[in-house]
């Protein structure tokens, strides 16, 4: 299989992003804390142009705990501003109001210097399809400033919103860059949702993703289900679709739509806590 999904849309929102950047103080990314490498557009980085970085793990809970604390030091240890948050739930995000004072620091004194006091603040919050960047918004502003939704391309356009006296956000769409070099970073993209599920086969990327958790967690897939530990894919999805009752007309079990199941169920959290990628995996260290 091949991924890509660049829509024309992406190409627009990245210019205005270029546009913008001159009013900006701090660029605020929010990666997804089972993919932080996949989930993290290699494209921001050219466009940061020295501006101060935060990198905001969102997901988090839906992560493995150990491997969120590797790819928090690496980042730290690249010289980003480093949180994790629950956008869903709030948790972590009051703290990000610190982070941002912080990662501005040399900014304010600099203004403090020039007898320019309590100017705002200006973030852009960018980061790919379907990673949270909405739900973030909306809980840190404490009111619904954004559309949410849980497929990629809610937001369309860009929003300057004002969260209080000290600190203005722009908000921008999802974007994802041209070409994936590898293509298991569209992968793990389609794993998690931020590629639309209309561009791919659900039943080979379910299988894919089958593989791994059971050489990564084995057991967990089958705990949850509760059906007997079984190694071929298509074994674990025939017994899920028969513990669940998933058959087509004419009784034969439906393995498409006990793949669409269980990737639902991952993408919930509903499996378990699992990260798809560590620091040691992947070549970035170059």
């Amino acid at each position: 299989m091949e991924f890509q999904w660049y829509p024309g849309h992406m190409t627009k929102a990245k210019r205005m992003m270029q546009e913008n950047l001159k009013l900006i103080d701090v660029i605020i990314e929010l990666v997804d804390a089972r993919i932080p490498y996949s989930s993290k557009n290699p494209d921001i980085d050219g466009l940061a142009n020295g501006k101060s970085r935060i990198l905001l793990m969102n997901k988090y809970d839906l992560a493995d705990p150990e491997v969120v604390k590797q790819w928090m030091d690496y980042y730290q240890e690249k010289g980003f501003f480093v949180s994790k948050v629950n956008s869903k739930k709030g948790t972590g995000v009051r703290d990000v109001q610190e982070l941002i004072k912080k990662a501005c620091a040399k900014k304010i004194e600099r203004d403090r210097k020039r007898g320019i006091l309590n100017r705002p603040i200006r973030a852009m919050i960018v980061g790919i399809p379907n990673v949270g960047k909405s739900t973030f918004i909306n809980s840190f502003a404490k009111k619904a400033c954004t559309k949410t939704g849980n497929k990629p391309g809610v937001t369309k356009g860009k929003q300057w919103i004002r969260l209080n006296k000290n600190t203005e956000l722009l908000d921008t769409p999802g974007i994802l860059w041209p070409k994936f070099d590898d293509q298991n970073v569209g992968l793990r993209l389609a794993y998690i949702g931020s590629i639309k599920d209309e561009l791919f086969h659900i039943y080979e990327v379910c299988v894919l993703l089958i593989s791994y958790l059971e050489e990564k967690y084995p057991g967990k897939i089958a705990a949850f289900y509760e059906i007997s530990q079984r190694e071929e894919a298509s074994e674990i999805l025939t017994e899920i679709a028969k513990r669940r009752g998933i058959v087509k007309t004419g009784g034969e079990f439906d393995l498409d739509k006990a793949a669409r199941c269980l990737v639902d169920d991952f993408r919930a959290g509903k499996l378990g806590l699992f990260s798809l990628e560590v620091p040691e995996d992947i070549n970035i260290l170059k």
